[in-house]
């Protein structure tokens, strides 16, 4: 890309966005100056190599001006998000965690697991890493305090109390069974064992349930027991790290030897309630930095932030070093406005994200360098874990993931394509030990019909008459009820469970949607009687590899189905022609490639396909002769925007592959 002239950029803070050729998105930055961070990219010496790369794809440069440097931060984390851009550090697992609700101002507080934190005045706890892992919990602390489990709407229409009550798991505020005040001591308790207290609360209990063997109330000392071993058991979920309490979030780095590894802990109370590892190929310390900083500004776009992150150290600010066309002059123009550092601009608009204030922090006593050094273990962990995957390969992860019954060799994918029902096909593609196997791709003619499942759930007899070798696993370009209607016209034909089905299907977006962005990295794999998606990690090797399988399968099922129409469409083209049938457009079809090559051919060629003698030859070759002088064959190029060059067009480029 050629140096913008400055007067073209604006004075201004703001995001800038480079882009290719088709307008898609490379790289995506802000900047306190726009002209002269855009500038800068264009020095003669010191420009990183991975900024060479993608100056030499870009062609062009947008802006979007901001008011404050801060507003380009959170427009800069937000763009990321949305257009996934090739030469940006892409924080790929943007799922959202469990947390626990309880608002206490509540007149009858009730515990529920929410995957957002609104700005309310309820409190939250978390995040949870795992959503089963945060029911459990969530179970035993039921068990151990009585609160209500039923919405607010049916908590008003309820007129006697539920199942939960005669258990003693709940009070039955619903039919004022309970006082509010006494409701609310169980509630602050609750409350007391999720802020880290734990401790303090059994043995609170413990005196009471002695005080209570000793005046001879045993059945409630026989409660208070129950109680205790269940918040033990909550407690024991947690190690606890920190003496004096506190939340934070702790960040660590590893340099793996192919990539960089990084392991976040969350901190809640004093006690670990989990973390997650994250690693980016081709990365080393030396993108340290900007990794951590991208990393943190997309991970907290959507989980609250704690009042503390701890880093292994704070990153310097990237110099923006003048150039020609950005002088002083150029800078007072823009304003003297107060300059931020990257990390103030940080903690302020994690603030705003929180409600509260926010600080990064380097490590300042043992106990923090201790945390780090347990965030690094886990990023050497996940690093590690990539190295051996990348070895192994995808198969022996995925057999694991859907719970294969043996190891993984032979895949299976189809798709249905058609054109409003018409020249129905279903594509096969096979991969053998991880790589195509060309020779085994088939097509299976169908019906016309626009019912995708109907269409499925008929090819399943005619893959069953194809016989063995059947496949390790049958991949669907589909979701739930693509996989549903395989499995059971499986059963329908007295085949069932012959091979195990999984469906691969798009993420959703922000509002449901398939998303169908570039970049996708979230697809989701559902297997044979599972409602809910396996396990497979955003941006994984194993799901990489899926999503591989399932593109060659689309692209080779609908090429099938182009072909398949444009030779209908050259067959109508043929069949006007005056002496040419079906049978003899079938004759014609299997003998040549194309019209092309059935209007080079002589007489003594046509009349040696068996079916057409020399009458009939000489009246064919006739009529191929006008076909080509009147433009609808080779002879006189067809007039553009006809169904027929269209179709001759599509024919000619099938033949040609």
């Amino acid at each position: 890309m050629e140096r913008p002239d400055p007067g073209t950029i604006p004075l201004s803070p703001g995001v800038y966005l480079y882009k290719d050729a088709q307008g898609t998105v490379l790289y995506v930055g802000k900047a306190r100056l726009l002209r002269r961070r855009v500038l800068s990219y264009f020095r003669t010496d010191g420009i990183a190599v991975k900024t060479q790369a993608m100056l030499s794809h870009a062609v062009s440069l947008d802006f979007i001006t901001t008011t404050t440097e801060k507003e380009a931060f959170l427009l800069e984390a937000s763009l990321i998000k949305k257009y996934r851009p090739h030469y940006n550090i892409l924080l790929r697992d943007d799922k959202q965690y469990a947390l626990f609700r309880f608002d206490l101002t509540a007149d009858y507080p009730r515990l529920e697991i929410v995957r957002h934190a609104r700005r309310d005045k309820a409190s939250y706890y978390g995040p949870f890493t795992s959503a089963l892992a945060a029911r459990e919990t969530w179970k035993l602390l039921h068990k151990a305090f009585p609160l209500r489990r039923c919405t607010d709407r049916a908590m008003r229409n309820r007129i006697r109390p539920c199942l939960y009550y005669h258990m003693g798991q709940c009070l039955a505020p619903c039919t004022e069974n309970v006082a509010r005040d006494e409701y609310h001591a169980v509630a602050d308790a609750a409350a007391q064992v999720l802020s880290g207290r734990g401790q303090e609360f059994v043995a609170s209990l413990r005196k009471a349930m002695l005080d209570a063997s000793e005046k001879l109330e045993y059945e409630k000392a026989a409660r208070i027991r129950d109680q205790i071993q269940a918040v033990e058991k909550t407690v024991e979920r947690q190690s606890v790290m920190l003496p004096k309490g506190g939340d934070m979030d702790v960040i660590g780095l590893y340099q793996a030897e192919r990539g960089l590894a990084l392991g976040v802990l969350f901190v809640r109370g004093g006690a670990v309630l989990g973390g997650r590892s994250f690693f980016w190929n081709g990365l080393d310390f030396g993108d340290a930095g900007e990794l951590m900083y991208s990393f943190i500004s997309q991970f907290y776009l959507e989980v609250t932030p704690p009042p503390r992150l701890l880093l292994p150290w704070i990153p310097q600010d990237s110099e923006d070093k003048d150039e020609d066309g950005c002088d002083i002059q150029d800078e007072k123009q823009a304003g003297d406005g107060e300059k931020l550092t990257e990390k103030e601009l940080l903690e302020q608009s994690l603030a705003e994200r929180r409600g509260q204030s926010v600080r990064l922090v380097a490590p300042q006593n043992a106990d923090d360098n201790r945390l780090i050094d347990m965030a690094r273990s886990n990023a050497r962990e996940e690093a590690v874990q990539r190295e051996k995957a990348l070895k192994a390969g995808p198969l022996p992860q995925i057999a694991r993931l859907l719970h294969l019954p043996g190891p993984l060799s032979r895949i299976e994918c189809v798709d249905v394509s058609h054109s409003s029902g018409k020249q129905t096909r279903v594509g096969l593609v096979v991969y053998t030990d991880g790589a195509p196997d060309r020779s085994q791709f088939r097509t299976y003619a169908m019906p016309d019909s626009n019912d995708d499942y109907a269409t499925l759930y008929a090819w399943v007899a005619r893959r069953i008459e194809s016989g063995p070798p059947w496949p390790d696993l049958l991949l669907i370009d589909g979701g739930q009820g693509q996989v549903a209607t395989v499995a059971r016209a499986l059963k329908d034909n007295a085949m069932q469970g012959l091979f195990p089905i999984a469906g691969i299907a798009k993420a959703r977006d922000e509002r449901g949607h398939a998303d169908r962005r570039a970049g996708n990295v979230a697809d989701r794999i559902f297997e044979e009687g599972r409602s809910n998606p396996a396990p497979f990690k955003e941006g994984s090797p194993e799901l990489l590899f899926l999503q591989s399988v399932r593109d060659a399968t689309h692209h080779f099922a609908i090429t099938r189905h182009r072909q398949a129409r444009a030779k209908q469409a050259l067959d109508g083209e043929l069949m006007r022609l005056p002496g040419i049938g079906t049978a003899t457009a079938r004759l014609l079809w299997k003998h040549f490639p194309s019209v092309e090559a059935m209007q080079k051919a002589g007489e003594e060629e046509l009349a040696s396909i068996q079916g057409i003698g020399k009458v009939r030859a000489a009246k064919i070759a006739e009529c191929l002769r006008m076909m080509s002088a009147d433009g609808s064959g080779t002879g006189k190029k067809p007039q553009a925007g006809t169904k027929a060059a269209a179709a001759k067009k599509t024919a000619e480029s099938s033949a040609a592959k």
